[in-house]
């Protein structure tokens, strides 16, 4: 079966290049830190992240839609430069950025979600839910780490993200059910 939604394809082959980028940039960045809980969180994200463009690529092989070589060739320049500059960029911006990163990929499996529904597909919202929820989870624990930082208000009205904004509409607290996600990145 072929998706017939050219949006929804190229957010699946983005999101699958992407988590790509991410996991690079993380290894660089659990390599950057020497506090060694800090190290094994990080790397723990860097499996989530492999681990969710191992599901990704299993919902695009269903559909018959092929992996981007121009995404897997610009996220992997990406993911390796970010790589890289953990090591350059102190220790507040490599947890900043990431943080904002993954506040935005939330609503990438949301999304997502949406537009299968607009398919009449839902066969996919347990495990697309999963990944924007963990993506959640990793969001909060890099806000966590720099919540305290004389540069997060500074860094917050530059960026738009931090402790008074996000870039999706999840709480952990108060999450809905699978069933209901439907409430979720409308905007």
């Amino acid at each position: 079966m072929n998706l017939d939604h050219p949006r929804l394809v190229d957010l699946l082959k983005r999101a699958y290049s992407a988590e790509k980028a991410a996991a690079f940039a993380y290894i660089g960045h659990a390599g950057s830190v020497r506090n060694k809980e800090e190290k094994k969180a990080i790397k723990q994200i860097e499996i989530d992240e492999w681990g969710h463009r191992k599901e990704v690529l299993e919902i695009m092989q269903q559909y018959n839609i092929p992996v981007s070589r121009y995404y897997e060739i610009k996220y992997h320049i990406i993911g390796k430069l970010i790589a890289i500059s953990c090591y350059l960029i102190g220790w507040f911006m490599p947890f900043y950025f990431a943080g904002r990163l993954e506040s935005g990929n939330v609503c990438e499996y949301f999304v997502m979600m949406h537009y299968f529904h607009e398919l009449g597909i839902r066969k996919h919202d347990k495990i697309l839910y999963e990944m924007g929820i963990k993506e959640k989870e990793h969001e909060v624990y890099f806000l966590e780490k720099i919540k305290t930082s004389k540069l997060l208000p500074f860094f917050e009205k530059i960026f738009n993200w931090g402790k008074k904004k996000s870039y999706n509409d999840v709480d952990l607290d108060k999450k809905y059910p699978v069933e209901e996600s439907d409430i979720y990145c409308k905007k």
